[in-house]
């Protein structure tokens, strides 16, 4: 039966959907394309899907029902979901380390963040009702190959190897919870692999952290940017953001537990591949 991953074109979605591809799975990737960033990257990630015999691309935005009709129309066999599209780069933050699952979340401090909590609600809501499993996942600063060209790593490498200025906000003095890109693929496979059965209400819904469960200084991530680069960067201070935090750190005990999910990429070795594919996708 395919799989159907929405976003598929995005950073998340382009990984997840070649590792589905590799296991032989049969894979309808959905994405709308915006511009939100560089379309020609997104368009050379669907060119790599493209290539697999065993994916069907459909540009489309979910907002549009009658699109949507027609994907389920031609691929009726679709018994799996990984809805990954999202409104992209929007920064939010919740209060406490390390981000439980147990947080309260019912206050966030941005739009952004109120959306993913509604998200998750209506999500809950529908598993209640329809007895359909669904699992939320929430991510912890993603990177890796492929990465967008807004979150840091890129934004770092490509100023670094243009001899451009970065930005680091409350003088770098932040740290964050970095993840590589193929361990977040492991934790989306196995949540696939693995629906969450009823709880002791009756409604098959779980939420899972995955992030590297360590928080790494801003400033430790910028040196490895630079060794990788062999450049120095040069570095402008800025103050904190609103609604910025000085820290994020994913709490993954469920994780580990239900989806076996286990982080293997430090950021050492993980900042040196994202180079090298920057430097071999950008030819410099």
């Amino acid at each position: 039966m395919p799989i159907l991953v929405t976003g598929a074109a995005g950073f998340i979605g382009f990984h997840v959907c070649r590792a589905l591809l590799d296991r032989e799975e049969e894979v309808v990737g959905l994405d709308d394309l915006n511009s939100y960033y560089d379309v020609a990257l997104k368009e050379r990630r669907r060119a790599i899907l493209e290539q697999r015999a065993d994916f069907t691309f459909h540009k489309v935005d979910l907002a549009d029902r009658q699109a949507l009709a027609a994907v389920f129309a031609r691929h009726p066999g679709i018994d799996r979901i990984v809805h990954l599209a999202a409104q992209a780069g929007v920064r939010y933050s919740l209060t406490r380390l390390p981000f439980s699952l147990e947080d309260p979340a019912d206050q966030p401090r941005s739009l952004y963040g109120s959306t993913k909590r509604s998200g998750e609600l209506i999500a809950r809501s529908y598993a209640a009702m329809f007895k359909l499993p669904m699992t939320g996942l929430r991510f912890f600063t993603v990177y890796g190959p492929w990465g967008r060209p807004d979150m840091s790593a890129y934004l770092f490498t490509q100023a670094i190897l243009e001899g451009r200025p970065i930005t680091l906000f409350n003088n770098g003095e932040m740290k964050r919870d970095f993840t590589y890109i193929d361990d977040i693929v492991s934790g989306v496979v196995a949540a696939l692999d693995r629906p969450p059965r009823p709880d002791e209400t009756g409604t098959p819904h779980r939420l899972y952290n995955l992030g590297n469960h360590r928080s790494e200084p801003l400033k430790r991530f910028v040196e490895l940017i630079e060794t990788a680069c062999g450049r120095k960067a040069q570095i402008q201070h800025a103050p904190m953001q609103p609604g910025d935090v000085l820290e994020t750190f994913a709490e993954i005990e469920a994780s580990r537990r239900d989806l076996g999910f286990e982080p293997k990429t430090p950021i050492d070795v993980g900042i040196p591949n994202f180079v090298t594919w920057f430097r071999e996708y950008h030819k410099l």
